[in-house]
């Protein structure tokens, strides 16, 4: 856990922070995946977290589950992995790890990701075993994946630092003093020592719901993207496309949050529409090595050309990954003035950073963001406009001259973002 810096007092901070732990594993426990009586939870969390992964196990029994499975997970043990391990290791997922998270998926588990991750932790690393890895896992998990993009599980994803993510956003602190802001940061995006947080983020679901509401009356064809750094791009729209925003419901009507923090609205694009440029505003890590000031040029919904400051590899890596990594799978919209843009700090993690900027993302639709997409098959739901791919990568490029414009069959346009922020 964070240690706490000599100019505090020691036993009333440390009381404080406890309190505040204690509340976000609660909340990620009653809000975040929702556990339901009988249910069995699979927890992935940091070995360095172990003490936090007892207090989300103890909570989820005291609410009901009938069983917490822990996955530990270590990033340096996993760096040192793809070092030193040969290329065919990560050409296959080990049978037990297959066997795990594809039986507890047909069981109807619920599935809670623990993450800290250092944004440069895989810099330099082999791009064919990363590769490897990813397409590995898509074959894999297939089960396991699959009962996602048909939403029949709940899922939650929350953050917890570490010293090497602490630096990056905080360069000029001392670890101490970084992992003080950064926890108070992390605390601060999802509503922790402010009151009761499961009230907060109900009234933030409805929120955000009632935004949603709007533009599924619209149903708009066309999306027109428009700011001062270069994106001019304009998107095609799925018919029956469906917004959502703040919580989602599974196919059991189990109401949960995938993401904490979370200030979206988003749906699916039509992938085979797009023409223009796409200018990132912020840096993207993406498996451990950064990706900055990048552009992507698309045509007939495809990138054809792209170009990074740094992490050009990394971006060629991933567009190059399967077809559809060139295409959209998600169209996002946060206002530049949202709770977390305005706390004026860049986490370099997508978890936090999409909730600052409106955003797309390389790769895979949710099936279940154009209506009745969750009970197609790839094929079906390709030939609507939903985008299938191994990937799905958050990219930002909300900025605050950004607008945005729908487009409506007739050619009606409406307004939607205007110097970032909404305008409906």
């Amino acid at each position: 856990m964070a240690r706490r810096s000599r100019d505090y007092g020691k036993d009333v901070l440390l009381m404080n922070f406890n309190e505040k732990l204690a509340q976000y594993a609660d909340l990620a426990v009653r809000t975040g995946v929702n556990i339901q009586k009988d249910q069995i939870l699979v927890l992935q969390c940091p070995v360095e977290y172990a003490q936090f992964a007892r207090m989300i196990t103890e909570n989820a029994y005291k609410a009901g589950a009938k069983d917490v499975v822990v996955v530990w997970k270590d990033e340096k043990l996993a760096r040192i992995r793809y070092d030193y391990a040969a290329l065919e290791v990560f050409e296959t997922v080990p049978e037990w790890r297959a066997k795990l998270f594809n039986g507890y998926s047909k069981e109807g588990a619920a599935f809670m990701n623990v993450i800290a991750d250092d944004p440069e932790i895989f810099k330099g690393v082999s791009s064919e075993k990363l590769l490897a890895n990813v397409k590995a896992s898509e074959a894999g998990l297939k089960e396991y994946r699959d009962c996602f993009d048909k939403n029949e599980l709940q899922w939650n994803i929350i953050a917890v630092p570490n010293i090497a993510w602490a630096k990056k956003v905080f360069p000029d602190c001392s670890e101490d003093e970084a992992m003080e802001k950064l926890w108070d940061a992390i605390f601060k995006t999802v509503h922790i020592g402010t009151g009761d947080p499961v009230a907060l983020w109900e009234k933030h679901g409805k929120n955000l719901g009632e935004k949603s509401a709007i533009l599924n009356k619209k149903q708009f064809a066309q999306l027109r993207y428009k700011n001062s750094i270069g994106t001019d791009f304009l998107v095609g729209m799925p018919k029956n496309h469906v917004w959502g925003g703040g919580g989602d419901t599974n196919t059991k009507g189990i109401f949960f949050f995938p993401n904490m923090p979370t200030e979206e609205v988003f749906t699916a694009p039509d992938c085979r529409y797009g023409e223009g440029k796409i200018v990132s505003s912020m840096p993207l890590s993406y498996q451990g090595t950064l990706i900055t000031e990048f552009s992507l040029d698309f045509k007939d919904g495809k990138v054809v050309d792209f170009a990074a400051k740094e992490g050009y590899e990394a971006l060629e890596r991933l567009l190059n990954t399967d077809e559809g990594s060139r295409r959209l799978g998600e169209v996002a919209l946060v206002p530049h003035g949202s709770a977390i843009s305005n706390m004026g700090i860049l986490f370099y993690n997508t978890l936090f950073d999409e909730n600052a900027s409106c955003h797309f993302a390389l790769g895979r639709c949710y099936p279940n963001t154009i209506k009745g997409g969750e009970f197609l098959s790839k094929e079906e739901l390709q030939e609507i406009g939903g985008n299938y791919s191994m990937n799905h990568v958050d990219f930002m490029v909300g900025t605050s001259d950004l607008s945005v414009i729908g487009i409506e069959e007739n050619g009606e346009e409406t307004i939607i973002f205007e110097n970032g922020n909404w305008a409906i």
